[in-house]
């Protein structure tokens, strides 16, 4: 006797007249949009303000909507777009909003220049906080204020890099983006930075995790060729080499976009945004230490360096006789 036979009278009419449904017709309406959420990584000081600044601005130009948000304690993502006024950020809204019985508007801390909206997350002062609890803190009040239903091309997310922190990793840790990018360059701190975002991103895979690096920015590049090295080591493209030029310098420290549309540097972040589009999020394949130093001269980063194990002499400063150990050691049974 089979299971079928022990079926209810009815039973098989039911299950026939559920399967003689038909699905639904396949959607033929126009696709709906779907926002490139996109983190970018680097070392401290290595240009992420800058480069994100002259993308989103040359994204913006190009009839683009673009959300880029400061997620750095520093709260400087934004200085350059402004041309370095301070914007408020949301961890300070937040709190004095708090302390008046008022609710946070996105007028409060969103804020626009030629078609590019901007915010700052910020975070605590110094020694009054943790800056990735602050990062987190301000996700959730970009939930509540409807982060998920805003209509936009592409979101940018400035983040710190050198700083080995859940709050900071929150992108590719929780899926909030689709991929990555890091800004280096031919320098062996920047490098090392980027290193361990691919590193991050190659264990959260691991791990389930969808998130990939779509690919590096070389700033500040002199032509030595270690970043270009780099990507190719760890099996990601670049998408732009920016030069350390003089008037990109002399520009950006006084705060002004130098991809203006019909500039000098106009097509090379045009060039870029239409490569952060584009370019597909891979699996990266990090470096070991000694990989990393690889890639540059021994003279320059101390590679045949020797490590010398240190004696309990050297640690007391005069000589020592090691004595016998009063610790009893039975044999084994």
């Amino acid at each position: 006797m089979n299971d079928l036979s022990l079926a209810a009278p009815g039973q098989f009419s039911d299950l026939r007249a559920e399967a003689a449904i038909e699905p639904d017709a396949v959607a033929t309406g126009p696709v709906k949009k779907e926002t490139q959420i996109i983190a970018i990584y680097g070392k401290g000081g290595i240009g992420k303000s800058f480069t994100l600044a002259n993308l989103s601005y040359s994204m913006a130009q190009n009839g683009k909507r673009v959300l880029l948000i400061g997620c750095d304690p520093k709260s400087d993502t934004t200085s350059l777009l402004f041309g370095g006024k301070a914007c408020p950020t949301i961890i300070q809204t937040s709190s004095a909003k708090k302390l008046a019985g008022e609710e946070v508007a996105i007028g409060d801390v969103c804020f626009v220049r030629d078609g590019v909206f901007a915010m700052e997350l910020g975070g605590p002062e110094v020694g009054r906080g943790c800056g990735g609890r602050g990062i987190i803190h301000g996700f959730e009040l970009l939930e509540k204020l409807g982060f998920h239903d805003w209509g936009f091309d592409y979101v940018l997310l400035d983040f710190l890099g050198d700083v080995v922190c859940g709050g900071f990793g929150l992108p590719i840790a929780r899926d909030m983006c689709q991929k990555v990018i890091v800004v280096g360059s031919n320098d062996l701190q920047s490098l090392y930075v980027a290193n361990n975002v691919c590193s991050a991103v190659e264990y959260f895979r691991k791990l389930g995790g969808n998130v990939g690096v779509a690919g590096l920015v070389i700033n500040k590049d002199d032509g030595t060729g270690e970043a270009q090295a780099f990507a190719e080591a760890a099996g990601i493209p670049v998408l732009a080499a920016i030069p350390a030029d003089e008037d990109i310098r002399k520009k950006s420290a006084n705060y002004e976009i130098v991809g203006r549309p019909g500039g000098r540097w106009a097509p090379l972040f045009e060039a870029l945004s239409e490569a952060v589009g584009s370019a597909p999020p891979v699996q990266p394949r990090p470096l070991s230490q000694d990989g990393l130093l690889g890639l540059f001269d021994g003279d320059t980063v101390g590679r045949d360096v020797a490590l010398v194990p240190a004696t309990m002499a050297d640690m007391r400063g005069v000589a020592h006789v090691e004595r016998p150990s009063l610790e009893i050691v039975y044999d084994a049974a």
